[in-house]
């Protein structure tokens, strides 16, 4: 990762931030993205002071066209090539497609897959044409099970990576998407949960370092699809050979 750039969606907390730090402490320098300036200035300080890269500020909403824009100007800038781009930045909805405003929903698909979509678009067209370069997109493990409409954002993004890939990693271009399980994070408090509400057993809880560091590792392997953490790859394969209706009443654990 030496003299390489990375740019992260979603750097501002959570797994975007332990994106940045662990990518950081492998000597890549940095391009912070997501909403919140000040939080991301934040996270900039720390590791110029921690690791002594160099790190960038592009404050945009991804939702926003000129926001989204920004950003995929800044992936084609040929005199600043972004080595590595992770597409991290995203947001949960209740469950109960219904009941949720249409409004949130848009723009819960405008972000996991408009946003993916046009940032990956605008990172291969530059990396392919040096003939290497790294997509990391941030899926879920609720791709591979009947979980409302982030299930299905979640989804499209697997099968996208797993395409991606296969077309590009033979011109040295690797797309892979990590599928973290259930990770402590600020993710659930932003659902407007407590710690303890979520339904979820204790030993289904991941830490973000865990997985970026496995996220990482299979990237690094060019893996169209990584699972961080045994027990979630043991699970989803279950699950793929459960009944339909069995599966769909284990997938609503939890929020």
């Amino acid at each position: 990762m030496t003299k390489a750039t990375a740019l992260i969606t979603g750097a501002s907390s959570g797994l975007g931030a332990e994106f940045a730090r662990q990518l950081a402490r492998r000597g890549a320098d940095l391009v912070l993205v997501a909403r919140d300036s000040a939080a991301l200035e934040a996270v900039a300080d720390r590791l110029r002071a921690e690791d002594g890269v160099a790190v960038e500020v592009l404050a945009a909403d991804l939702t926003d066209a000129a926001g989204l824009d920004a950003v995929a100007s800044r992936l084609t800038e040929p005199d600043h090539p972004i080595e590595v781009l992770v597409n991290n930045a995203g947001f949960g909805l209740d469950l109960d497609f219904a009941a949720n405003a249409y409004a949130e929903e848009e723009r819960h698909l405008d972000l996991h897959v408009r946003a993916t979509m046009r940032l990956s678009h605008a990172a291969l067209g530059a990396m392919l044409a040096r003939g290497h370069g790294r997509i990391v997109n941030v899926a879920s493990v609720a791709a591979f099970m009947p979980r409302g409409t982030y299930g299905a954002v979640k989804a499209w993004v697997v099968s996208f990576s797993r395409w991606a890939n296969a077309v590009y990693r033979p011109r040295g271009v690797t797309v892979t998407a990590v599928c973290p399980g259930f990770t402590r994070t600020n993710f659930h408090e932003r659902l407007g949960l407590a710690p303890g509400q979520e339904g979820i057993a204790p030993f289904l809880w991941l830490d973000a370092e865990t997985v970026v560091r496995e996220g990482l590792r299979d990237a690094a392997r060019g893996k169209p699809v990584s699972i961080p953490s045994l027990r979630y790859t043991v699970l989803i394969g279950l699950m793929r050979i459960l009944p339909g209706p069995i599966s769909a009443r284990l997938a609503k654990t939890g929020r």
